[in-house]
């Protein structure tokens, strides 16, 4: 009895607070301040409000309860190719991102970007983190539409020889050179932290200006190679796990405390009221075995099939949470097919952006009715993925690591079927059953490979003779050495 009513009481709440968002002042053009929380390579398993018994994440988990949750949220399954999709609002391909290396990962120049749409509706906007979308001039953040701009180079810390800062070679995650706005700098401490840190410290001068502000928190953790603080280690080590999973997890520790801190510190501000505060990862998750006591284990991944890299769902589905305090129903799941092309759209929506007539397509769709309604109608939809990363010829791996999803189907390499309404760890292949669903699905994908074909404007180009950081890092040594960074107290 106690336990129905409490289930009773609990979904009664749920749809009270449904109602009373339904009931509230549209939010098209409201204004908010955005912050985009985005981890790199951790999956939806590696969060204990997700399931993960051996993990700590209680600050995420008291923001997973007090948020809207995305249950259904599809990105792409390696790291820049997501991060093109967020800022273009177009699948990758079109942005010629089909890599995360060999210039394959340079977001194309004809993309007018999200940030560029805010900074034009009056936003500033500040990037902390990782870029992963070029590091030539042109194709640098600064350039692209971040006003405030604090990054590593290539895709991670310490990857020097594709295109990172040489020092970092020598120091992987603590003490790192990075780049802010056009000056190369020595940093102190632990990447994590100082990315949270300078970031809270760029918020706060925008919250005293009164300026209406996107930031863009883009960690590289908990990317390899798995290094963290001895302190957020040792408790993995003492239970008798590998020190690649000591790292891993400690690092997803780390962040957590990290967000806890920007949430605390907002509240203390009085800037959660009119703060959209997002969090969510790129990709499916890596590192998903290790060994405890010299034993081999899994780690938890959600009971998904896959990982980063892969084209099955443990590659592109990841958490999505969203938080705006007395706005947005909290503890309460969103089912509807939703993807990282979306936020494109749903942030100018919110920022009441005016896009300018001649710019790319946009592929995604405006969440706002699902952040109003999280009941709204939404229309089924099919998301394409391929992995990418092939050498040569893009036509010869057209059916190589690719998927179609439907908001019942996954598709998977043009001839395995999934029916993740029902089996979401793919455990069954139906493809002998629904003959008619794979030549839907397998005509769509043959429209949309042609479509993107075209677009794909970074293949065959040759070796970088020098990595452009590189030599700018080498002149500016030469010409006025490299300058301590400290952030401002916050």
């Amino acid at each position: 009895m106690n336990n129905n009513w409490t289930t009773m009481t609990a979904v009664l709440l749920a749809i009270l607070a449904c109602a009373d968002i339904a009931n509230a002042a549209p939010l098209a053009g409201s204004r908010p301040n955005i912050v985009l929380v985005m981890t790199d390579d951790q999956g939806i398993g590696d969060l204990s409000c997700m399931g993960n018994k051996v993990v700590k994440t209680p600050e995420l988990d008291r923001f997973y309860e007090q948020s809207l949750r995305f249950t259904d949220f599809q990105v792409s399954p390696t790291c820049a190719p997501t991060r093109s999709a967020i800022m273009s609002g177009r699948v990758p391909f079109k942005n010629g991102v089909t890599h995360t290396i060999r210039q394959r990962e340079r977001m194309a120049l004809d993309s007018f970007t999200m940030p560029q749409a805010l900074q034009n509706a009056g936003y500033q906007t500040g990037l902390f983190g990782k870029w992963h979308l070029g590091d030539e001039e042109a194709y640098l953040p600064q350039n692209r539409g971040f006003d405030e701009v604090l990054m590593h180079g290539a895709g991670g810390i310490g990857q020097v020889s594709l295109g990172d800062f040489p020092p970092n070679g020598q120091n992987t995650y603590f003490d790192n050179v990075l780049l802010h706005n056009d000056t190369i700098v020595q940093t102190q401490g632990f990447c994590t932290d100082l990315f949270f840190a300078s970031a809270l410290s760029w918020i706060k001068q925008q919250h005293e200006a009164k300026e209406p502000y996107f930031v863009y928190i883009s960690l590289n953790a908990p990317h390899a190679p798995t290094i963290a603080p001895q302190k957020y280690k040792k408790r993995f080590l003492d239970l008798g796990y590998d020190k690649g999973t000591a790292g891993r997890y400690g690092m997803i520790e780390n962040i957590d405390d990290n967000f806890g801190m920007l949430m605390r510190t907002l509240d203390q501000w009085n800037a959660l009221d009119n703060t959209l505060v997002i969090f969510m990862t790129d990709n499916g998750a890596t590192h998903l075995s290790g060994t405890l006591n010299g034993n081999r284990v899994k780690h938890f991944n959600f009971n998904m099939r896959g990982g980063k890299n892969s084209p099955n769902e443990g590659g592109t589905h990841v958490p999505a949470f969203w938080y705006w305090r007395d706005v947005l129903s909290g503890g309460v799941d969103v089912d509807a097919l939703t993807a990282h092309v979306d936020l494109y759209r749903t942030f100018c929506d919110l920022a009441g952006v005016e896009l300018p007539r001649k710019m790319q397509e946009l592929d995604g769709r405006s969440l706002v009715p699902l952040l109003e309604n999280p009941k709204a109608e939404w229309p089924d939809r099919k998301l394409f993925v391929h992995c990418g990363r092939w050498n040569g010829d893009p036509e010869s791996a057209k059916f190589e690591k690719c998927a179609v999803r439907t908001e019942q189907w996954r598709f998977v390499n043009n001839k395995e079927l999934y029916d993740i309404s029902a089996d979401p760890g793919e455990t069954t292949d139906v493809a002998s059953s629904h003959p008619e669903v794979i030549d839907q699905l397998r005509k769509s994908y043959d429209s949309w490979w042609q479509s993107v074909l075209p677009l794909m404007v970074n293949e065959g180009l040759p070796k970088l003779k020098e990595q452009p950081l590189h030599v700018r890092y080498e002149k500016q040594l030469q010409e006025k050495g490299i300058p301590e960074w400290d952030p401002a107290e916050f």
